[in-house]
């Protein structure tokens, strides 16, 4: 039995104790591993995998080691250096990098919670937040105001823009995370959420808000993405999306004249849109 499959029956134990877990100490040494393993990157909640249709496999016990811990934890009053108080569960305090983590958390605010995975060469703006069971590949940037929600897997060189909103997804437990792959782009105000998934190289322009309620309309093949009750909405490889509208044409919507939001693909990534995408590296 691998180190992995040995935590995941001993997580699966302790979580199907529920209230009994709290006070468990088998139970708080488990989440103790997990919780260590999400943060050197060695578990993930989610993780790609080809054998899949969407191409990523969810961890569900991984899910359920998290959720554990904030079965288990209990509230204390915790603090920084600099001498900022917070109360939070004893399980998730606030996580802290070195030098050698090669992570650049900007002073401003920021916060990074424990159990959550920052690769060599992220850099956190001030001030963002990177919640639990998140996890963000090397030389991405979270900018300001920015926001990791629980779960999320973020890629190689993102840029997640000025209070750009990555959704949480914790619960439930099978759902797919919000999933944003290597060398996307996500612009400023955007909202990405309900486990969409967006393919490598793709830009969100700013003010755009996808979910699953919200069918996205390529114009360049023809087609409309939606969400299904097995699926997440998917935005394609290298497509560009920006906040559009659709009218709504019966009853007082048609009359009032009203529209509803439709985020619209307009292009693919070409050479024009890589030239006004270039990041500058010395900011990294």
């Amino acid at each position: 039995m691998s180190l992995n499959e040995t935590l995941q029956e001993k997580i699966e134990q302790s979580f199907a104790l529920g209230a009994d877990a709290v006070g468990n100490k088998e139970a708080e040494a488990a989440f103790q591993e997990l919780r260590a393993a999400l943060e050197t990157g060695e578990l993930r909640s989610a993780e790609p995998d080809a054998s899949v249709p969407m191409g990523w496999r969810v961890n569900a016990w991984v899910k359920r080691g998290i959720l554990l811990g904030f079965r288990i934890g209990q509230m204390t009053e915790m603090g920084c250096p600099d001498g900022f108080r917070f109360v939070d569960k004893a399980t998730y305090p606030a996580r802290r990098f070195g030098v050698a983590d090669g992570v650049r958390v900007v002073p401003g605010g920021s916060s990074v919670r424990s159990g959550a995975y920052l690769a060599k060469g992220v850099v956190v703006m001030p001030p963002a937040y990177v919640n639990v069971g998140a996890y963000v590949d090397e030389g991405t940037m979270v900018d300001s105001h920015a926001l990791v929600g629980s779960c999320a897997q973020i890629g190689r060189r993102v840029h997640l823009s000025a209070a750009a909103q990555i959704g949480g997804v914790l619960e439930p437990v099978n759902a797919s995370p919000v999933i944003i792959e290597d060398d996307a782009l996500v612009g400023g105000n955007t909202g990405v959420y309900e486990g969409t998934i967006v393919r490598r190289r793709a830009v969100i322009a700013a003010g755009t808000v996808l979910t699953r309620g919200t069918p996205v309309y390529d114009l360049v093949k023809g087609e409309v993405y939606k969400a299904t009750a097995e699926a997440p909405l998917v935005i394609p490889e290298g497509a560009v999306v920006v906040p559009g509208s659709r009218a709504v044409t019966r009853g007082k919507g048609a009359e009032w004249g009203l529209s509803l939001a439709a985020p619209v693909i307009v292009k693919y990534r070409d050479e024009k849109t890589e030239l006004s995408l270039v990041l500058e590296e010395a900011l990294r």
